[in-house]
Protein backbone atom coordinates (compact mmCIF):
# COMPACT_ATOMS: atom_id res chain seq x y z
CA UNK A 1 0.00 0.00 0.00
CA UNK A 2 1.76 3.19 -1.09
CA UNK A 3 1.72 5.80 1.63
CA UNK A 4 2.73 9.42 1.94
CA UNK A 5 2.83 10.04 5.70
CA UNK A 6 2.94 13.55 7.06
CA UNK A 7 2.01 15.19 10.30
CA UNK A 8 0.24 18.35 11.33
CA UNK A 9 -2.54 19.81 13.41
CA UNK A 10 -6.15 18.83 12.89
CA UNK A 11 -8.41 21.27 11.08
CA UNK A 12 -11.29 22.77 13.06
CA UNK A 13 -14.39 20.58 13.06
CA UNK A 14 -17.21 22.06 10.99
CA UNK A 15 -19.48 19.11 10.26
CA UNK A 16 -20.86 16.54 12.71
CA UNK A 17 -19.61 12.97 12.48
CA UNK A 18 -21.63 10.98 9.96
CA UNK A 19 -23.01 8.55 12.51
CA UNK A 20 -26.39 6.88 13.10
CA UNK A 21 -27.00 9.32 15.95
CA UNK A 22 -25.17 12.15 17.74
CA UNK A 23 -24.00 9.55 20.29
CA UNK A 24 -23.02 6.45 18.27
CA UNK A 25 -21.84 4.57 21.37
CA UNK A 26 -25.50 4.24 22.37
CA UNK A 27 -26.22 2.26 19.18
CA UNK A 28 -24.51 -1.00 20.00
CA UNK A 29 -26.48 -2.88 17.35
CA UNK A 30 -24.38 -1.11 14.71
CA UNK A 31 -21.12 -1.65 16.59
CA UNK A 32 -21.94 -5.35 16.84
CA UNK A 33 -22.89 -5.75 13.18
CA UNK A 34 -19.38 -5.72 11.70
CA UNK A 35 -18.75 -9.36 12.54
CA UNK A 36 -21.44 -10.50 10.10
CA UNK A 37 -18.61 -10.96 7.58
CA UNK A 38 -15.43 -10.80 9.62
CA UNK A 39 -13.25 -12.26 6.87
CA UNK A 40 -14.31 -9.58 4.39
CA UNK A 41 -13.79 -6.87 7.04
CA UNK A 42 -10.27 -8.07 7.68
CA UNK A 43 -9.46 -8.38 4.00
CA UNK A 44 -10.89 -5.10 2.79
CA UNK A 45 -10.49 -2.50 5.52
CA UNK A 46 -7.54 -0.10 5.19
CA UNK A 47 -4.56 -0.37 7.48
CA UNK A 48 -2.78 2.54 9.21
CA UNK A 49 0.42 4.36 8.24
CA UNK A 50 3.63 3.13 9.86
CA UNK A 51 4.36 6.74 10.87
CA UNK A 52 1.40 6.55 13.28
CA UNK A 53 2.60 3.28 14.81
CA UNK A 54 6.10 4.70 15.23
CA UNK A 55 4.82 7.91 16.82
CA UNK A 56 2.78 5.96 19.39
CA UNK A 57 5.69 3.69 20.26
CA UNK A 58 8.02 6.65 20.60
CA UNK A 59 5.63 8.30 23.06
CA UNK A 60 4.78 5.15 25.06
CA UNK A 61 7.13 4.00 27.87
CA UNK A 62 7.21 0.40 26.66
CA UNK A 63 5.78 -2.17 24.24
CA UNK A 64 2.81 -3.59 26.14
CA UNK A 65 -0.30 -2.58 24.12
CA UNK A 66 -4.03 -2.95 24.77
CA UNK A 67 -6.08 -2.67 21.56
CA UNK A 68 -9.64 -1.52 22.32
CA UNK A 69 -12.19 -2.66 19.75
CA UNK A 70 -9.54 -4.86 18.19
CA UNK A 71 -11.96 -6.39 15.67
CA UNK A 72 -10.10 -8.92 13.54
CA UNK A 73 -6.74 -7.63 14.74
CA UNK A 74 -5.85 -5.16 11.99
CA UNK A 75 -4.30 -2.67 14.43
CA UNK A 76 -3.00 -5.36 16.78
CA UNK A 77 -1.07 -7.08 13.99
CA UNK A 78 0.62 -3.83 13.03
CA UNK A 79 1.79 -3.31 16.61
CA UNK A 80 2.83 -6.96 16.95
CA UNK A 81 4.89 -6.62 13.77
CA UNK A 82 6.65 -3.66 15.41
CA UNK A 83 7.69 -5.87 18.33
CA UNK A 84 4.86 -5.22 20.79
CA UNK A 85 3.02 -7.56 23.13
CA UNK A 86 -0.65 -6.95 22.31
CA UNK A 87 -3.93 -7.86 23.99
CA UNK A 88 -7.14 -7.13 22.11
CA UNK A 89 -10.62 -6.51 23.53
CA UNK A 90 -13.72 -6.55 21.33
CA UNK A 91 -17.46 -6.71 21.95
CA UNK A 92 -18.02 -9.10 19.01
CA UNK A 93 -16.98 -12.72 19.54
CA UNK A 94 -16.89 -13.32 15.78
CA UNK A 95 -14.33 -10.58 15.24
CA UNK A 96 -12.24 -11.60 18.25
CA UNK A 97 -12.35 -15.20 17.06
CA UNK A 98 -10.76 -14.27 13.75
CA UNK A 99 -8.12 -12.22 15.57
CA UNK A 100 -7.23 -15.34 17.57
CA UNK A 101 -6.84 -17.30 14.32
CA UNK A 102 -4.03 -14.87 13.49
CA UNK A 103 -2.32 -15.81 16.75
CA UNK A 104 -3.44 -12.75 18.72
CA UNK A 105 -4.72 -12.79 22.28
CA UNK A 106 -8.23 -11.32 22.32
CA UNK A 107 -10.92 -11.11 25.01
CA UNK A 108 -14.64 -10.57 24.38
CA UNK A 109 -16.24 -7.71 26.31
CA UNK A 110 -17.56 -4.20 25.95
CA UNK A 111 -14.58 -2.09 26.97
CA UNK A 112 -16.54 -0.21 29.62
CA UNK A 113 -17.29 -3.56 31.35
CA UNK A 114 -13.92 -5.20 30.67
CA UNK A 115 -11.85 -6.20 33.72
CA UNK A 116 -8.13 -5.37 33.53
CA UNK A 117 -7.59 -7.91 36.36
CA UNK A 118 -4.55 -6.05 37.56
CA UNK A 119 -2.86 -5.99 34.16
CA UNK A 120 -1.00 -2.80 33.24
CA UNK A 121 -0.09 -1.59 29.74
CA UNK A 122 2.26 0.96 28.23
CA UNK A 123 -0.27 2.05 25.61
CA UNK A 124 -4.01 1.75 25.10
CA UNK A 125 -4.91 2.21 21.43
CA UNK A 126 -8.13 2.18 19.43
CA UNK A 127 -8.43 2.34 15.64
CA UNK A 128 -11.74 3.28 14.01
CA UNK A 129 -13.59 2.24 17.20
CA UNK A 130 -13.47 4.82 19.99
CA UNK A 131 -16.77 6.44 18.92
CA UNK A 132 -18.49 3.18 19.93
CA UNK A 133 -17.09 3.55 23.48
CA UNK A 134 -18.80 5.67 26.15
CA UNK A 135 -16.85 8.96 26.03
CA UNK A 136 -16.73 9.25 29.83
CA UNK A 137 -16.29 5.61 30.83
CA UNK A 138 -13.74 4.83 28.11
CA UNK A 139 -10.92 7.16 29.21
CA UNK A 140 -11.50 6.22 32.85
CA UNK A 141 -11.21 2.49 32.09
CA UNK A 142 -8.11 3.12 29.95
CA UNK A 143 -6.53 5.00 32.86
CA UNK A 144 -7.04 1.92 35.06
CA UNK A 145 -5.09 -0.18 32.57
CA UNK A 146 -2.24 2.28 31.91
CA UNK A 147 0.93 2.63 33.89
CA UNK A 148 1.89 6.19 34.92
CA UNK A 149 3.23 7.87 31.79
CA UNK A 150 1.44 5.34 29.59
CA UNK A 151 -0.23 6.58 26.42
CA UNK A 152 -3.88 6.55 25.33
CA UNK A 153 -4.07 6.98 21.53
CA UNK A 154 -7.31 6.81 19.53
CA UNK A 155 -7.39 7.27 15.78
CA UNK A 156 -9.48 7.10 12.61
CA UNK A 157 -8.91 6.89 8.86
CA UNK A 158 -10.77 9.63 6.95
CA UNK A 159 -10.91 8.90 3.23
CA UNK A 160 -11.70 11.27 0.34
CA UNK A 161 -12.08 10.02 -3.25
CA UNK A 162 -11.61 12.40 -6.19
CA UNK A 163 -14.38 15.06 -6.20
CA UNK A 164 -16.01 13.83 -9.41
CA UNK A 165 -16.27 10.30 -8.03
CA UNK A 166 -17.53 11.52 -4.66
CA UNK A 167 -20.32 13.35 -6.47
CA UNK A 168 -21.18 10.19 -8.39
CA UNK A 169 -21.24 8.14 -5.19
CA UNK A 170 -23.54 10.71 -3.57
CA UNK A 171 -25.94 10.53 -6.51
CA UNK A 172 -26.09 6.71 -6.31
CA UNK A 173 -27.06 6.85 -2.64
CA UNK A 174 -29.55 9.70 -3.13
CA UNK A 175 -31.26 7.65 -5.80
CA UNK A 176 -31.25 4.28 -4.03
CA UNK A 177 -31.21 5.12 -0.31
CA UNK A 178 -32.59 8.64 0.12
CA UNK A 179 -32.37 10.14 3.62
CA UNK A 180 -30.00 7.38 4.76
CA UNK A 181 -26.64 7.78 6.50
CA UNK A 182 -24.99 6.45 3.37
CA UNK A 183 -26.73 9.12 1.26
CA UNK A 184 -25.36 11.87 3.51
CA UNK A 185 -21.83 10.65 3.94
CA UNK A 186 -20.44 11.80 0.61
CA UNK A 187 -21.83 15.34 0.87
CA UNK A 188 -19.56 16.40 3.77
CA UNK A 189 -15.81 16.39 4.32
CA UNK A 190 -14.59 13.14 5.84
CA UNK A 191 -11.73 14.96 7.56
CA UNK A 192 -14.13 17.45 9.12
CA UNK A 193 -16.37 14.65 10.34
CA UNK A 194 -13.55 12.70 11.95
CA UNK A 195 -12.02 15.88 13.37
CA UNK A 196 -15.30 16.28 15.26
CA UNK A 197 -14.84 12.77 16.64
CA UNK A 198 -11.31 13.66 17.70
CA UNK A 199 -12.57 16.77 19.47
CA UNK A 200 -15.15 14.70 21.35
CA UNK A 201 -12.50 12.16 22.31
CA UNK A 202 -10.22 14.92 23.58
CA UNK A 203 -13.07 16.34 25.68
CA UNK A 204 -13.63 12.93 27.27
CA UNK A 205 -9.94 12.53 28.01
CA UNK A 206 -9.78 15.94 29.70
CA UNK A 207 -12.88 15.20 31.77
CA UNK A 208 -11.30 12.00 33.14
CA UNK A 209 -8.74 14.11 35.06
CA UNK A 210 -6.21 11.31 34.67
CA UNK A 211 -4.18 12.52 31.70
CA UNK A 212 -1.99 15.35 30.51
CA UNK A 213 -3.19 17.65 27.76
CA UNK A 214 -4.36 15.71 24.67
CA UNK A 215 -2.31 16.07 21.50
CA UNK A 216 -3.78 15.88 18.01
CA UNK A 217 -1.86 14.23 15.19
CA UNK A 218 -2.49 13.88 11.47
CA UNK A 219 -0.85 11.58 8.90
CA UNK A 220 -1.73 11.91 5.19
CA UNK A 221 -1.33 9.07 2.72
CA UNK A 222 -2.88 7.57 -0.42
CA UNK A 223 -4.12 4.22 -1.62
CA UNK A 224 -5.32 3.21 -5.10
CA UNK A 225 -8.40 0.99 -5.32
CA UNK A 226 -9.56 -1.11 -8.21
CA UNK A 227 -13.30 -1.35 -8.74
CA UNK A 228 -13.44 -4.81 -7.19
CA UNK A 229 -11.30 -3.85 -4.18
CA UNK A 230 -13.56 -0.90 -3.34
CA UNK A 231 -16.73 -2.95 -3.76
CA UNK A 232 -15.22 -5.52 -1.40
CA UNK A 233 -14.88 -2.85 1.31
CA UNK A 234 -18.26 -1.13 0.93
CA UNK A 235 -20.32 -3.82 2.76
CA UNK A 236 -18.01 -3.63 5.82
CA UNK A 237 -18.95 -0.05 6.76
CA UNK A 238 -21.55 0.82 9.38
CA UNK A 239 -23.94 2.39 6.88
CA UNK A 240 -24.09 -0.89 4.91
CA UNK A 241 -23.81 -3.80 7.35
CA UNK A 242 -27.55 -3.88 7.99
CA UNK A 243 -28.84 -3.35 4.44
CA UNK A 244 -30.91 -6.12 2.91
CA UNK A 245 -29.11 -8.22 0.27
CA UNK A 246 -31.25 -6.64 -2.47
CA UNK A 247 -30.46 -3.10 -1.30
CA UNK A 248 -26.78 -3.87 -1.07
CA UNK A 249 -26.71 -5.42 -4.54
CA UNK A 250 -28.27 -2.29 -6.05
CA UNK A 251 -25.81 -0.03 -4.24
CA UNK A 252 -22.82 -2.10 -5.34
CA UNK A 253 -24.00 -2.07 -8.95
CA UNK A 254 -24.38 1.73 -8.90
CA UNK A 255 -21.01 2.32 -7.18
CA UNK A 256 -19.32 -0.10 -9.56
CA UNK A 257 -20.71 1.75 -12.58
CA UNK A 258 -19.47 5.04 -11.15
CA UNK A 259 -15.93 3.63 -10.79
CA UNK A 260 -16.09 2.15 -14.29
CA UNK A 261 -16.94 5.63 -15.59
CA UNK A 262 -13.63 7.00 -14.26
CA UNK A 263 -11.53 4.19 -15.70
CA UNK A 264 -12.06 1.31 -13.28
CA UNK A 265 -9.85 2.52 -10.43
CA UNK A 266 -9.23 5.59 -8.29
CA UNK A 267 -6.88 6.95 -5.65
CA UNK A 268 -8.29 7.56 -2.20
CA UNK A 269 -6.63 10.32 -0.20
CA UNK A 270 -6.57 9.29 3.45
CA UNK A 271 -5.89 11.34 6.55
CA UNK A 272 -5.32 9.33 9.72
CA UNK A 273 -6.42 11.58 12.59
CA UNK A 274 -5.36 10.77 16.15
CA UNK A 275 -5.79 12.06 19.70
CA UNK A 276 -3.17 11.02 22.25
CA UNK A 277 -2.59 11.76 25.92
CA UNK A 278 -0.27 10.45 28.62
CA UNK A 279 -1.52 8.99 31.89
CA UNK A 280 -0.60 11.23 34.79
CA UNK A 281 2.03 10.07 37.26
CA UNK A 282 0.41 8.75 40.40
CA UNK A 283 0.85 10.89 43.51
Amino acid sequence: MPTIPSEGSLPPAREPFRSPAPEPYRHREVAESFGSDAERYDRARPRYPRALIDRILTAAPGTGVLDVGCGTGIVARQFAAAGCRVLGVDVDARMAGLARQYGLEAEVAAFEAWDPAGRIFDAVVSGQTWHWVDPAAGPAKAAQALRPGGLLAVFWNAGSPPPRLAASFAEVYRRLLPDSLAARQWSASAVDGYAALCAKAADGIRAANAYGAPEQWRFDWEHTYTRDAWLDQVPTTGSHTRLSPAELDRVLAGIGAAIDAVGGSFTMRYSTLAVAAKRNAES
